[in-house]
């Protein structure tokens, strides 16, 4: 049998109490006994119970993660970033998915509060106001990655979303294209929709091609959603010779459409997507993109996590990471003499 709190007193004969302020607060133990105790859990072999060490100090070592749908592609890396980062920290993950809805979401806040999690990590999605009302209400330090609240003080990871649309569609113009749609996600009810298509249409306006503005179609996340909003909007703007979209899998989406009607990329049109899974350099075309250090935001939320629960605030309050626009084969320049096919 294993050895238990009472075989360790019994051997150090002192009381179970004076073995549990040991391991949870030794300093308040003469040194005598205090090493007593500690011979007697070597000699034992003893392994404290994590769920009573938790009990005890009121910490679980595990963090909550909620998530709008964990078969989403762009969430693997977010995730092996924060598993990754918890392992070195000491911490376990405990993973949910919210599906965007408040009702179940509030739900794992309070199942959260019930496992004694010691803080919790919000991914991609709007921070209403009833979530923070709850997450003071439980106390529980949190932390926001690819989103951010300006109407709450919660520390946050992401890119600049509108910087990298307007760096998308630049890449476009400079290839030469002018006739430029978009398939982005709902302007009303996602967090990445507004400021990518922001960024759309402020490097349209730049360049005197803001009559391009309207040209865009809306998907929720799904490939087979931007399939269909791919046909709509070349039904409507047939001139179409480049579409900049909301994620790589909306490009893919585009991409099947377009091959589904005889159409080449990049040869006839150009294909930009943003996010750079894993798919993006295996596709064909290998997608042009914006890429978001997903790993690295994961990571970063797990240790921004750790310092607010260890000391209580964050030197930075809404961390801004870098992205990068990768260039691969779904994009041509349509400049003379600049063709790439």
């Amino acid at each position: 049998m294993k050895p238990t709190i009472k075989d360790v007193a019994r051997m150090a004969k002192v009381s179970i109490s004076t073995v549990s302020r040991v391991m949870n607060a030794p300093e308040t133990v003469a040194e005598s006994k205090r090493a007593r105790v500690l011979q007697a859990i070597e000699e034992l072999q003893y392994q404290p119970n994590a769920l009573a060490q938790g009990l005890i100090s009121k910490k679980s070592n595990t963090l909550g993660v909620l998530i709008p749908d964990i078969r989403n592609p762009y969430y693997s890396d977010v995730i092996r970033g924060m598993e990754d980062a918890a392992k070195l920290l000491g911490y376990s993950l405990l993973i949910c998915n919210t599906d965007r809805d408040e009702e179940r979401l509030i739900s794992y806040l309070e199942n959260f509060y019930v496992k004694q999690v010691d803080g919790i990590i919000f991914a991609s999605d709007f921070l209403r106001s009833s979530y923070y009302e709850a997450i003071q209400r439980l106390q529980f330090p949190a932390v926001l990655v690819s989103t951010s609240s300006t109407d709450f003080e919660i520390p946050s990871v992401q890119v600049d979303e509108e910087q990298a649309g307007y760096d998308a569609v630049r890449h476009l113009i400079e290839y030469g294209h002018r006739n430029i749609g978009m398939i982005c996600f709902p302007l009303d009810g996602s967090v990445s929709g507004p400021p990518r298509y922001e960024g759309f249409v402020r490097a349209l306006r730049e360049n005197g091609l803001e009559q391009y503005s309207t040209c865009v179609e809306f998907a929720d996340q799904w490939f087979e959603e931007a399939y269909e909003a791919a046909a709509k909007l070349f039904t409507k703007h047939p001139d179409l010779t480049a579409v900049f979209t909301a994620s790589d899998e909306f490009a893919m989406g585009v991409i099947s459409y377009l091959a589904d009607q005889g159409i080449s990329v990049p040869g006839q049109v150009s294909v930009i997507g943003f996010d750079n899974i894993r798919m993006a350099h295996i596709v064909i075309p290998k997608l042009t993109t914006i890429a978001q250090p997903v790993y690295q935001m994961g990571h970063m939320a797990v240790e921004k996590l750790h310092e607010l629960i260890t000391t209580g605030s964050v030197k930075v309050l809404r961390e801004s990471v870098p992205h990068q626009l990768i260039v691969r084969d779904s994009t041509r320049s349509i400049l003379s003499g600049n063709s790439t096919i």
